[in-house]
């Protein structure tokens, strides 16, 4: 599945489906994620994405859970936060565009750009958004 050390991005969607274990995902995510620290991953995500699944947690499962899951990141040891910016965003628009990723989010779309700025080539999602813009999709 990855190579020792390989450098992943999560998306909002795995962090939801590890949080919530009523989640479709949630059995998938869960040995997805043990893959990834047996193989030493080097975990990244995004400010977009830590926001959208802080808000998303919050409001349909509870402000306990949403509390769980950011102190669950503040125990990661391997783990990086890709900042955005103007010029950040201002790339994501551009890929907002492209008529072949339809219905393409915003935060998506800035993953995409701060994925390809850093080098990595996988992404822990369950949105075929990630396959459709070239990333390979675990889990």
């Amino acid at each position: 599945m990855i190579r020792t050390g390989e450098p992943v991005f999560v998306d909002s969607g795995a962090w939801i489906a590890l949080a919530m274990t009523r989640d479709v995902h949630h059995a998938r995510a869960r040995a997805t994620w043990e893959e990834l620290m047996a193989r030493g991953a080097r975990i990244h995500s995004s400010i977009p994405v830590v926001i959208e699944t802080f808000t998303f947690l919050d409001r349909n499962a509870a402000r306990d859970v949403a509390e769980v899951w950011r102190d669950s990141l503040r125990q990661l040891s391997r783990w990086r936060l890709l900042e955005c910016s103007a010029r950040t965003l201002s790339q994501a628009w551009e890929w907002l565009g492209r008529r072949a990723l339809v219905r393409l989010s915003l935060v998506d779309a800035t993953s995409f750009v701060l994925m390809a700025r850093a080098g990595i080539r996988g992404a822990f999602a369950f949105d075929h958004h990630f396959a459709q813009a070239g990333f390979r999709l675990l889990g």
